[in-house]
């Protein structure tokens, strides 16, 4: 049985570094380590799409998927943290985002 978790995050608004953007997440230019990554957390499925600068994320996890442990292999991970960095140039903060939160969990206000 899979859960489905809904993010959201804002790019700069910027078309250049938009393109960039979407071409480090095209199937020949992601990195293998971040897709191991995920798929070794319990994730099963993870798309993510754009409108405007918004992106949105949808994420399928199993029953051995925990944010806090991905969280921590994600920072005990050079190459997510790398990865992580380097996304960060692409990417700003919702305005109503804490700290350094990025990907904001979505409530779900409906469903049929």
């Amino acid at each position: 049985m899979t859960k489905r978790h809904c993010f959201a995050l804002d790019l700069k608004d910027d078309p250049n570094l938009i393109a960039e953007y979407k071409k480090y997440h095209s199937a020949e230019h992601i990195w293998p380590e971040i897709v191991a990554s995920i798929k070794g957390s319990g994730i099963e499925s993870l798309d993510i799409y754009l409108i405007g600068n918004r992106l949105f994320m949808i994420m399928e996890v199993n029953s051995s998927f925990s944010f806090e442990d991905k969280q921590t292999a994600d920072e005990s991970n050079p190459k997510v943290v790398a990865w992580e960095d380097l996304m960060w140039t692409f990417q700003q903060q919702l305005p109503w985002a804490k700290g350094d939160e990025k990907w904001l969990l979505m409530e779900q206000v409906f469903t049929l």
